[in-house]
């Protein structure tokens, strides 16, 4: 057997290591082959006809072991067939004995090189840090959906990533999880970097649910119950709400029975689940969440009408009067009028807002966070509502490691900056205002608690904590952060989880002897139960399904 015909024969041995069976395809002057997703391309002389015979023959010594001894484990099938492999060179006699002996140094360097460094790359183009879906897996990497809204940061993500956007387009979340608006895929070694190369996170957790997601998740969800996100905001996202459980199906069910299709702009639930979240600052993070004290919120917006004339002034007191109310919610109430006011009065807020801003600074300086917030508001969203939305709703200011729980039924908003976001796995999203997007304000006072409601900061760990775990009242996820600082860490979750680097760089290694490399930026999945060992000095944030 020729040179080429060695190195092949060894790339094979590993191939069925990692995955069988193998595919091949030929041309004149090069030999592709891929295996689970890796593509080796090698150069030879050989002709196509000789190629196709070599490959055959491969192929049949594979079925021909596995008929014969019944294995079904990749590794004893690989090394049968490297010994039957071995006998045939041998008793060929094709090549002169030095040659032989020169050309089986050679393979045999390369079969063992493959071997000891399964992380390393043949050709170029192949992520170092991966390896295929083993038998029994622990660790998979991931390749995410970035999505692209308007709202978006260009800057912030790609940092995350380590990437250029030199298109300046705004690059607004980055999914982790199973959602088929933007589901994660398994990283295998030679597929493109795109995030539409390698076999699904869902799919392949549907083929073994009870192994990947654990007894316990897998009888209760069936699926990945959360989703994962990196969320970078350079302007407000829309004003909103999510329901509860109750309100999802009941929703989800009867816009079923009208027929309203899934993708319609009107359509209000996406699916039967309920959505309630977690964010968590990664830099310095603004939002609006849940009603300020009526009292206080009546306040200002004595200050505005005292400032105001005309339909302007008379579009406040409507305000204020309706957040007096005792004969029923002040808030209900509230956003009534705020959805029914005159025209007038909502096309002129933004330049009364304006006009009034010097002055309101001035006699009301502790306030002057909210009339910022309002100026900034009417700029980028003239004739909308919701710029008066921090009067009415909670200004959280973040600092990075600082989160806060947003329970299903809060009216809220993020404003600006980046986190880690956490939620049930739902697209639910029922608007307020500071959006181009459908808006339903009946439904959205159909599912609103319009309690009032502050939600409680929760403070961010010391760098010195290896792990914290961020308080939710939830069942289907759980945030937490861990540190490193060179020495080695164990990391284990009773459910299923996803992890992502934010800093640094680590080592993740488990049972099964394949160490992988992570960088800010990268994430992997990890079946449920595993305890893992990492080291490097890192940040990571870890989601997963709550188990007691």
């Amino acid at each position: 057997m020729s040179k080429i015909g060695k190195i092949i024969a060894a790339a094979f041995i590993v191939g069925v290591i990692f995955a069988f069976p193998v595919i091949a395809q030929m041309s004149k002057s090069d030999l592709r082959i891929d295996i689970l997703g890796t593509n080796f391309t090698i150069s030879a002389e050989e002709e196509p006809e000789y190629l196709s015979r070599l490959l055959d023959k491969y192929r049949q010594t594979i079925e021909n072991v596995q008929q014969r001894t019944g294995l079904k484990d990749p590794l004893k099938l690989a090394v049968l067939t490297g010994f039957l492999l071995s006998d045939d060179l041998e008793k060929a006699g094709i090549a002169k004995e030095d040659e032989k002996k020169e050309n089986d140094s050679e393979a045999e360097k390369l079969t063992l090189s493959m071997i000891s460094l399964l992380d390393e790359t043949l050709i170029s183009g192949i992520s170092p840090n991966s390896h295929p879906p083993a038998a029994n897996p622990e660790i998979f990497k991931l390749r995410n959906t970035v999505k692209n809204y308007d709202w978006g940061s260009p800057d912030l993500i790609p940092a995350l990533l380590g990437r250029k956007n030199i298109s300046r387009i705004p690059l607004a979340e980055l999914w982790m999880g199973v959602n088929s608006m933007g589901p994660s895929r398994i990283e295998t070694p030679g597929e493109s970097e795109s995030s539409e190369s390698g076999p699904l996170l869902s799919e392949f957790i549907e083929k073994e649910k009870a192994v990947l997601l654990g007894k316990e998740t897998a009888q209760t969800y069936g699926v990945l119950p959360f989703l994962f996100k990196v969320l970078a905001a350079a302007k407000p996202l829309s004003i909103q709400a999510h329901p509860d459980a109750d309100q999802a199906s009941d929703g989800f069910n009867r816009e079923n029975l009208e027929e309203i299709p899934y993708d319609a702009v009107n359509r209000n639930y996406r699916d039967p689940s309920h959505k309630s979240e977690i964010i968590c600052a990664l830099s310095p993070f603004a939002a609006l969440c849940g009603f300020r004290k009526a009292e206080e919120a009546g306040f200002l917006f004595e200050i505005l009408s005292q400032e105001s004339e005309g339909a302007m002034k008379a579009g406040f007191e409507k305000l204020i009067f309706s957040l007096r109310r005792e004969d029923e919610n002040p808030y209900r109430a509230f956003l009534s009028a705020l959805f029914n006011m005159d025209i007038v009065m909502r096309n002129g807020l933004g330049a009364f807002l304006h006009e009034k801003h010097a002055l309101l600074e001035r006699d009301f300086p502790e306030y002057s966070g909210e009339w910022e917030l309002c100026v900034y508001l009417a700029k980028l969203f003239p004739g909308d509502t919701g710029v008066i939305a921090p009067l009415y709703l909670n200004i959280i200011e973040l600092a990075p490691g600082e989160a806060i729980y947003i329970p299903a039924r809060t009216l809220h908003s993020y404003i600006k900056g980046m986190g880690i976001e956490l939620m049930t796995d739902s697209d639910n999203v029922l608007r307020g205002g500071l959006s181009s997007k459908h808006i339903d304000p009946q439904e959205l006072f159909n599912i609103l608690d319009f309690s009032e409601f502050k939600p409680e900061t929760i403070p961010a760990p010391g760098k010195e904590t290896q792990l914290f775990t961020y308080p939710a009242p939830v069942k289907e996820f759980s945030l937490s952060v861990m540190h490193g600082s060179e020495n080695t860490v164990t990391y284990h979750k009773k459910g299923p989880s996803i992890l992502i680097v934010t800093e640094g760089k680590m080592t993740i290694s488990g049972n099964d002897g394949f160490p992988l490399h992570l960088e800010a930026g990268e994430s992997v999945f990890i079946q449920a139960g595993k305890e893992l060992s990492l080291s490097g000095k890192f940040s990571l944030y870890s989601a997963s399904v709550k188990i007691h």
